[in-house]
């Protein structure tokens, strides 16, 4: 296994411990993203998104202010959020539609998330000011954690 891939099993079970507390998704949530961004050392903005009267709002984050809301169907969100697929963008400035929220982002990832009944509601929004900084196992060790989502 990766280092990468044991940072995020250790974090799995960090958060795991911190959210037994509560139900909650919007709690659970923004301790995900609060481990996450402080123990990430490439992650400079992460945040989630839920779709409300078919718009992107920000519900939570960590990070410099971002957009309240995102333009309707463009961009690398709502690309995750229609398709219902991870995106991975190694050079935000070569994604057709990128929605600058702070000039600092150069690569990103997004996760589509999903209700109890499998349905996409919003997704986990991740940027690096650094180019390049997200693959398949950032995918992997995300959706590990985002299962915590519904645990008991």
């Amino acid at each position: 296994m990766s280092k990468k891939l044991e940072k995020y099993d250790r974090l799995y079970e960090q958060i795991k411990q911190y959210i037994v507390t509560t139900e909650d998704i919007w709690a659970r949530l923004a301790t995900m993203e609060a481990v996450l961004h402080h123990k990430m050392q490439t992650f400079f903005w992460t945040g989630v998104y839920v779709l409300v009267d078919d718009e992107l709002l920000v519900r939570s984050y960590q990070g410099p202010v971002a957009c309240q809301k995102l333009r309707h169907h463009t961009g690398v969100c709502w690309a995750a959020v229609s398709s219902g697929k991870t995106v991975i963008v190694p050079n935000v400035e070569e994604f057709p539609g990128h929605i600058a929220c702070n000039s600092a982002s150069k690569s990103e990832i997004v996760i589509p998330l999903r209700d109890r009944e499998g349905k996409v509601f919003g997704c986990l929004d991740v940027d690096s000011d650094r180019p390049d900084a997200f693959d398949e196992e950032d995918e992997q060790g995300l959706c590990k954690i985002l299962s915590l989502l519904y645990s008991n």
